[in-house]
């Protein structure tokens, strides 16, 4: 049996998961894995069969995707290719974590595909969303086109949707609260963050910029370039985490029973949804970065944590997941 695994580049998330679930997957197939997009900095840690561009957005620096940079980065006729170059009719299985080379290729030569992704959980109707026509949630829609849905999200709102997938470096920490604040806002620049934060001259900072290629410190704030290793440590040894809405990140927060606060990205629409979920947990979420001191302010002086235990079923989805696609159970819906 040979599997086909496309994993998302587009920001840490993606590649976090696929370190947990491609090892489950080997222990049935052969595993082929596709990495498409280049804003990435976590290792796969397996061997990359297709590597592609793909089609993802760019980080801007003041809060928000970098529409002109999306614009310039989106290569209309080599994503073509890649789709064209895919050769997903070789596989028994094929399975994509929001990755659109793999989803495109599944649905040009109509080869059934399997997405596995926290996004497809906001297709369905039950679960946090803002309110009103949103662009994004057109993209969503269409962005990976797909036969079969498991999805992740903070908790269990349908049938199809199960809790985050914790990578074993998070679930093996004994964490402790320190003194100093992580920070990852990769949709920020360093110079806006600094504003930010250095009011709060009383509090430790250390910052995992996306924007930085080296380590530098500024009175009370310590600036990283993003190191996996160091970031685990950082996370298992802060008093709080200030972060974007992403996924991972704060589910691995909630995990630990950190301290949270979330400022979304201005217009991301995965990321709106999500700060909606967080909020109803009872999670601190800035929806305008004006308020963001303010917002700081509150946060630094609150002792209030929000801690979930995520059971660990990677092994049982995976295991279930190819006994339906060997019952002939998947693509029925």
């Amino acid at each position: 049996m040979k599997i086909l695994y496309g994993i998302q580049g587009t920001g840490n998330g993606h590649v976090s998961r696929a370190r947990e679930i491609i090892p489950e997957l080997k222990r049935h197939a052969d595993v082929d894995i596709v990495l498409s997009g280049t804003h990435s900095e976590v290792n796969v840690g397996h061997d990359i069969k297709f590597r592609f561009h793909g089609l993802g957005f760019v980080f801007g620096k003041k809060g928000n995707v970098s529409i002109p940079e999306t614009i310039q980065n989106f290569k209309i006729r080599n994503f073509i290719q890649e789709i064209r170059s895919l050769p997903v009719d070789e596989y028994d299985l094929i399975i994509q974590d929001v990755e659109p080379v793999t989803a495109w290729a599944c649905r040009l030569q109509k080869i059934p595909c399997v997405e596995m992704s926290h996004q497809i959980s906001l297709s369905s109707p039950k679960t946090p969303k803002i309110k009103g026509f949103h662009w994004g949630k057109f993209i969503l829609n269409h962005y990976t086109p797909h036969s079969y849905k498991m999805g992740f999200h903070f908790q269990k709102y349908d049938d199809f949707i199960h809790t985050p997938v914790i990578r074993s470096e998070i679930r093996n920490l004994k964490p402790v609260f320190g003194e100093e604040y992580l920070v990852y806002l990769p949709a920020f620049g360093d110079i806006e963050i600094q504003k930010f934060l250095s009011p709060f001259t009383e509090e430790r900072f250390r910052v995992f910029s996306k924007h930085s290629t080296q380590s530098y410190d500024n009175k009370n704030i310590k600036f990283e370039k993003i190191d996996n290793h160091k970031f685990i440590s950082a996370l298992a040894n802060c008093k709080g985490l200030i972060t974007g809405a992403g996924f991972e990140s704060p589910a691995e927060a909630i995990f630990l029973n950190k301290k949270l606060m979330c400022v979304p990205m201005s217009n991301q629409y995965e990321q709106l949804c999500n700060a909606k979920a967080l909020e109803e947990l009872g999670i601190q979420v800035v929806w305008s970065r004006n308020n963001i001191s303010q917002a700081l302010t509150q946060f630094l002086a609150s002792d209030e944590r929000i801690h979930l235990e995520f059971p660990d079923e990677t092994a049982f989805l995976v295991d279930n997941l190819v006994q339906k696609f060997r019952n002939n159970q998947l693509f029925t819906f």
